[in-house]
């Protein structure tokens, strides 16, 4: 599997988004519909944007009892999402679930990943507010072994983590980073960040960009650009 950008199509609305996906003529990126999106225009924005050509990274971030994550996968299975999320932190039961109820009918289904630790968690917070005390790479590495054990496709971590995922999980098993930034960019509220050419070193499977680009005078060219950096 080739690596790819997904572009973070935070957006308050429909008409916001597709009008900022209508600026990319010659392709159709891959992109992330959050929960801000999901939640404003619910599954039809899904459907619009996938009739368009996009491949589609739902990123809802499920974390409920498998019971009830298993049931709402398979919902989210019939968009024809290529993409979809669970929390880690759920427990491998829950993971488990999840992917059951993602296998469609014809025996297919999307790409599921686990969140590990979110990039905007530093080991500070995390010992300090979650009372995990265990080193936040000894844990993003546990997540993920856990993922893996479930039968999940990889996770989703920052890029400076990814190349341990894949030490301990194998080079097939995914990693979907968040967290890029250009030298030039905010940090924002993302704690664990790099660059798109930084994290193609790093063994990044796909990076999830969104304010660099979306927020840009010029996105068609800051995505161009990150494709070149990530994917040459």
């Amino acid at each position: 599997m080739g690596k790819d950008v997904i572009i973070a199509c935070d957006f308050p609305n429909k008409e916001v988004c597709l009008n900022f996906l209508s600026r990319f003529t010659d392709t159709k990126p891959f992109v992330k519909i959050g929960m801000e999106l999901f939640y404003s225009e619910g599954p039809d924005i899904v459907k619009e944007i996938k009739s368009r050509g996009h491949k589609i990274f739902l990123d809802l971030k499920l974390h409920d009892i498998p019971n009830t994550v298993k049931k709402a996968m398979s919902v989210i299975s019939r968009l024809d999402v290529d993409m979809v999320n669970v929390h880690a932190a759920g427990g491998c039961e829950m993971m488990q679930s999840a992917v059951e109820g993602l296998i469609r009918q014809d025996g297919t289904r999307p790409i599921i990943i686990a969140v590990t630790q979110l990039t905007s968690t530093s080991e500070k917070m995390m010992q300090d507010e979650l009372l995990i005390n265990r080193p936040l790479s000894e844990v993003v590495m546990s997540y993920a072994n856990n993922a893996k054990k479930s039968g999940l496709d990889g996770v989703v971590c920052s890029p400076l983590e990814a190349d341990l995922v894949h030490a301990m999980c194998g080079r097939e098993f995914l990693t979907v980073t968040p967290g890029i930034r250009y030298s030039s960019s905010s940090a924002g509220d993302q704690k664990r960040v790099t660059t798109p050419a930084r994290a193609k070193q790093l063994n990044s499977d796909y990076i999830v960009v969104g304010r660099p680009i979306t927020a840009s005078s010029d996105p068609v060219g800051v995505y161009n650009q990150c494709m070149f950096d990530f994917v040459g």
